[in-house]
């Protein structure tokens, strides 16, 4: 059985990591070993970069540049936020066809494997050969199968850090402090704040993650009775931690609740508690998210026809 043989294109996408490098590098390397292997492209920013055709060619780079580009932080291709549907991947796939490519290594994390997944699909209704790759790589960790992906050991390393150098102030100087970590769905990064503490009565003292139900009024008991304890408290929590859930636990966010109450003006206060119920925010802050919710849904952003404002009030949500 004769080897397939054809390009390979290799692509970044998704948040750039301490270390997404690595596995650019470490699939180029591998795969200019291979003779099947006709030329190496890198596709610029990601999936975007294979739709528009922009590669840069990477089977003549010397492997001593590709050494220092594996150290070197950040997403060297470029990445992107695009979420492929069916209809984008079969954009991706005639690409692939039209440049003979055969072997397709995606890195990224959730939607970039659900990409892999798709374009693979699409080569197989086709009968085009392919072999579609996915590299692992999230700071969440929250791909299935994977133990720890790359990515998120660097960044589980820095919030370590990070809680270290603040554990240290907050014993010289005695109080409350509350970190927000990155994780709208996993705990994970969250979680890697305890790895700061090397003794008993070290912080974080407290830990919330996204993964079990919150409550404000348990919240704030926590942290009462951690302080009478330690006569100083310090929280970690994820930015995924919400205090209202839906009947299944999921968080419900200001424009559910915009459009449950369609009709009704909601209250700016009441907006304000469910968006951010740790944090002392103002107006202004909401104003700011409401204008990105509007270029979002709305044709006329600057004349909004759904979400509507009632000074000194609040918003409503308008149904047509």
């Amino acid at each position: 059985m004769s080897r397939l043989k054809g390009k390979v294109v290799i692509a970044q996408g998704g948040g750039p990591t301490a270390v997404i490098n690595q596995s650019l590098v470490g699939a180029v390397l591998e795969s200019r070993k291979f003779p099947e292997v006709t030329r190496v492209w890198g596709a610029i920013h990601g999936v975007r970069g294979i739709i528009d055709e922009t590669f840069v060619d990477l089977s003549e780079a010397t492997t001593h540049n590709l050494e220092l580009v594996a150290q070197t932080p950040s997403s060297a291709l470029g990445s992107t936020r695009d979420k492929p549907d069916a209809e984008y991947c079969n954009r991706i796939f005639n690409v692939f066809k039209k440049h003979d490519v055969r072997y397709f290594f995606y890195i990224g994390g959730n939607d970039s494997s659900d990409t892999v997944r798709i374009v693979n699909e699409h080569a197989d209704r086709e009968g085009y050969e392919l072999r579609a790759i996915h590299i692992p790589k999230t700071v969440d960790n929250d791909l299935p199968v994977n133990d720890h992906c790359p990515g998120y050991p660097s960044a589980a390393r820095f919030v370590a850090s990070a809680f270290s150098g603040v554990n240290a102030d907050n014993i010289a100087l005695p109080g409350v402090y509350i970190a927000v970590i990155m994780g709208r769905h996993a705990g994970w990064l969250t979680a890697a704040a305890a790895l700061a503490r090397k003794h008993d009565d070290d912080g974080p003292h407290l830990i919330y993650l996204p993964e079990r139900q919150f409550s404000i009024d348990r919240y704030l008991a926590d942290i009462d009775r951690a302080f009478k304890q330690h006569r100083r408290c310090i929280v970690a929590i994820s930015e995924g931690v919400w205090a209202t859930r839906d009947g299944k636990g999921k968080e419900i966010p200001v424009a559910a609740d915009l459009m449950r109450n369609a009709g009704q003006t909601v209250t700016t206060d009441f907006i304000l508690r469910r968006l951010w119920p740790m944090e002392t925010v103002f107006e202004d802050r909401l104003r700011v998210y409401v204008h990105r919710l509007r270029r979002k849904i709305e044709e006329h952003p600057e004349e909004p026809r759904y979400i509507q404002s009632q000074r000194g009030v609040g918003y409503s949500f308008i149904r047509n």
